[in-house]
């Protein structure tokens, strides 16, 4: 099941409201081509946080 706004994994909790809906998005991305879930997470936090510097 993918995640959503309301629906996403504890790392992503204490992330600013614009970092996480477009981690959800980026790890959801990597899921869709067969990553795994923990590095798909890892990934998905880290380009979300380049992303909105």
């Amino acid at each position: 099941m993918p995640w959503t706004e309301y629906h996403y994994p504890p790392a992503m909790q204490n992330l600013p409201l614009p970092v996480r809906l477009k981690a959800i998005a980026i790890a959801n991305a990597l899921l869709a081509k067969g990553m795994g879930e923990g590095r798909a997470i890892h990934i998905a936090i880290a380009q979300a946080k380049k992303w909105i510097h």
